[in-house]
């Protein structure tokens, strides 16, 4: 077929102008619109960037960094509610830090709300002064990419000193680039980090991104070009500029910028080089509209520049890849030059490493790098069914139109990776040392299962039926929402170094923040990454917080507020048994109150209905005293604390004549695996804060067990008093075990 292309940059790319087909079986909802990224104009975004450059001093002295660290901010995303998210580097006495990434959340008020860092760990060495020389370093890296069977090969500049921090307590270090061929013939950016005092290879990661696609073409098309009559390029304007050269077999340079009298472009088949053009630069249109539309990114990096496309790399050229150094994305030919990876989803792909390059930065090794390779896998499956082509259907197979098995079958399947004989439907211990285009498996499975469901079903033709570890169904939100929220946990909170714990902790809360913590999708979230083998899932249904063991005094009257969600919708009702002489509990509102009128103690067993009939319950003992009695109140409830979610509460009910006294003790056992992560508030019944403990980014130890004295002598004893416990950085859980008030 002909592929026929207009003068502008701005018409229509899909054929029939329709829109992406729904997911069939999934919950549906509306993700928070405020919790959504806005566009950014390429002059809005600068402003931000410049705002946020100008402030790194402070933001640094409120981070508690020390006095030879400085911030330097590489990216920023603005909310439509005013929420920003700032992106930084670090670095130490000069040098640049690697693995001290961080991303700030700030409300609109410009107040920090959060901190996802790559590194805990105080960046500190003792000395920037090298024992081993640069020469050393550089002669041991690249003998390491021989040994992975590189050619033509030699470091592309000389090592440069850095501070190494991705793994445990930061080292002095040299970062060698070798350069040259793979084994493949996919140019080499081979980093490999040396330890600057011992020699010793510390880390290696490949930057060319490797991608497989399929050479489908995508039949007659509308595409972006630049020119008149006469003298036409492929250029497209209204998507930065973007521009697809042609390599004529070549392996370096950019080659020829396509050209064409007519504006009428490549004959549809191998025969007309302008043809493999024409869909790399189709893709890569639909790629930009995809990001833009979506997720309001205006183009890879947010600057509305546009990169530019090579085709007819090399000679049978099985392969494509993303290339962050050029700022481009290059195609192969194929087996016998017959059928260039140039399709929809390989554009997608490719384009995706550099987003991914842009945002999160996640290493290209290890458990990092299959993250990052299923990033391009899943928004590849977004772009195809965003593009709704009915030549290149939407789907969730990786590489279906290359027969480079010669078996007909596409290389992954991300219902089911292990399909494909090599990839892992499921995390395991070493799922770090596999091949990251196979451990990608993990998030590609999860990223199925969050968007269609678990079990048999057909989607665009396509028969599909996805497994669960835990062989628990799991019931998918729909691929639109599984989208944003990868993209919001991508961009917002993973860093260089996350792995697949991390990356559920980021989804979660990418969820939370779109959805809410606690609704049904927050729960598919952690159903989905457990139907992978991470982590845990959340019940559906109610959850009622306990409320924790309660002592009164008989004759005073009391008020305890019952506390429950569901993840249905609708109104609870609350019913209790074994409540203390005198005690009754609203049936609508949860709240417990009235005057007890005998001592004793008693079973009581709150019990939480919802819409849907489900019931959720709690078990606690109340003891009425004596008059005078009673000076130890504890709550033994344990409450978890979400990671770098809202602040918490457990709370203590008192029944005590008088005020509070002016060394009002507070026992505090709280386990958390970096205590350093925590803000600590003791509440008064009247509303007051009396600040307990600080965060502190450098306090690695774990938990909180520990006893606080606080003059609450203004505040009357009786009521209820509460525990505020808030997790401000990312990366590190725990909740509440108990505390107790000794008056």
């Amino acid at each position: 077929m002909i592929a026929v292309g207009v003068q502008t940059g701005t018409a229509s790319a899909r054929p029939d102008g329709s829109g992406s087909a729904p997911a069939t079986g999934t919950m549906s909802a509306t993700a928070d619109p405020g919790a959504l990224p806005v566009e950014l104009s390429p002059a809005q975004r600068a402003a931000l960037l410049r705002e946020a450059e100008s402030a790194t001093g402070a933001t640094g002295r409120t981070l508690g960094l020390g006095a030879k660290e400085k911030l330097v901010v590489r990216d920023v995303i603005k909310d439509a509610d005013g929420t920003t998210h700032t992106r930084y580097e670090r670095t130490y006495a000069g040098l640049p830090v690697l693995g001290g990434d961080l991303v700030i959340d700030r409300a609109k008020s410009g107040a920090v709300q959060s901190v996802a860092k790559s590194t805990k760990a105080r960046v500190k060495v003792p000395t920037t002064t090298a024992a081993v020389k640069a020469a050393t370093a550089e002669k041991a890296a690249v003998k390491a990419a021989h040994a992975q069977g590189s050619r033509k090969t030699e470091a592309d500049r000389a090592p440069r000193k850095v501070i190494w921090a991705a793994k445990g307590t930061p080292v002095l270090a040299y970062e060698t680039v070798v350069g040259g061929l793979q084994e493949d013939g996919t140019p080499n950016e081979l980093h490999v980090i040396t330890d600057a005092t011992t020699g010793k290879k510390l880390y290696q990661y490949q930057a060319v991104q490797n991608g497989t696609g399929n050479s489908q073409y995508s039949g007659q098309v509308t595409i972006g070009t630049s020119g008149s009559s006469g003298s036409y390029s492929l250029t497209d304007g209204g998507r930065g500029g973007h521009k697809t050269y042609n390599l004529n077999g070549g392996s370096s340079g950019t080659g020829t910028l396509f050209t064409d009298a007519d504006d009428v472009w490549g004959n549809g088949t191998t025969s007309d080089a302008a043809t493999a053009g024409v869909d790399a630069h189709y893709g890569a249109a639909e790629t930009w509209d995809y990001y833009k539309n979506v997720h309001g990114r205006s183009g890879i990096r947010g600057d509305g520049v546009g990169a530019y496309s090579r085709v007819h790399y090399g000679s049978n050229y099985v392969n494509a890849f993303w290339q962050d150094s050029c700022f481009c994305m290059t195609y192969g030919d194929g087996s016998g030059n017959a059928k260039p990876l140039t399709s929809i989803d390989v554009a997608a792909h490719e384009m995706t490493h550099g987003v991914t390059a842009a945002t999160a930065k996640l290493v290209y090794s290890g458990e990092s790098g299959g993250l990052n390779e299923a990033t391009s896998d899943i928004f590849a499956a977004a772009v195809e069914f965003y593009a709704n082509n009915t030549k290149d259907v939407g789907d969730y197979l990786v590489g279906e139109k290359i027969d480079i098995n010669g078996n007909g079958t596409p290389l992954r399947y991300m219902d089911k990776p292990s399909k494909d004989g090599a990839s892992k439907d499921n995390w395991y211990s070493g799922i770090g040392n596999v091949d990251v285009h196979y451990s990608s498996g993990v998030a590609n499975h999860w990223f199925y299962l969050l968007s269609e469901g678990s079990g048999a079903k057909e989607i665009n033709g396509v028969k599909y039926d996805s497994p669960t570890y835990d062989n628990v169904p799991v019931t998918g939100i729909g691929r639109a929402n599984a989208e944003k929220v990868w993209f919001k946990a991508l961009s917002q909170r993973m860093t260089s170094n996350t792995n697949y714990a991390g990356a559920r902790d980021a989804t979660l809360w990418a969820a939370g923040e779109l959805f809410g913590q606690g609704s049904a999708q927050y729960n598919a979230v952690a159903a989905a990454w457990a139907g992978v083998n991470v982590g845990t899932r959340i019940a559906d249904g109610v959850s009622v917080t306990g409320p924790g063991d309660q002592t009164s005094i008989v004759g005073r009257p009391v008020s305890l507020q019952i506390k429950a969600t569901s993840s249905n919708a609708g109104a609870l009702s609350y019913s209790a048994t074994g409540l203390p002489a005198g005690l009754s509990i609203n049936s609508s509102s949860g709240l417990i109150s009235g005057t007890p009128t005998a001592t004793g103690s008693s079973a009581v067993k709150v019990t939480v209905t919802d819409s849907q009939g489900k019931t959720g319950t709690a078990s606690f003992t109340w003891t009425v005293n004596t008059s005078g009695g009673g000076s130890v109140f504890e709550n033994t409830t344990d409450v978890a604390v979400p990671d770098a979610g809202a602040a918490v509460t457990s709370p203590i009910t008192v029944s005590r004549a008088g005020n509070a006294p002016a060394g009002l003790k507070v026992a505090v056992d709280i386990v958390h695996s970096y205590r350093g992560d925590l803000v600590i508030d003791l509440v008064a019944p009247d509303g007051t804060a009396y600040r307990l403990k600080n965060s502190s980014i450098w306090d690695s130890a774990a938990d909180v067990k520990t006893t606080y004295t606080v003059d609450a002598s203004s505040k009357a004893a009786s009521g209820t008093w509460k525990l505020k416990v808030q997790d401000v950085y990312a990366q590190d859980t725990g909740y509440i075990n108990s505390w107790k008030l000794t008056f």
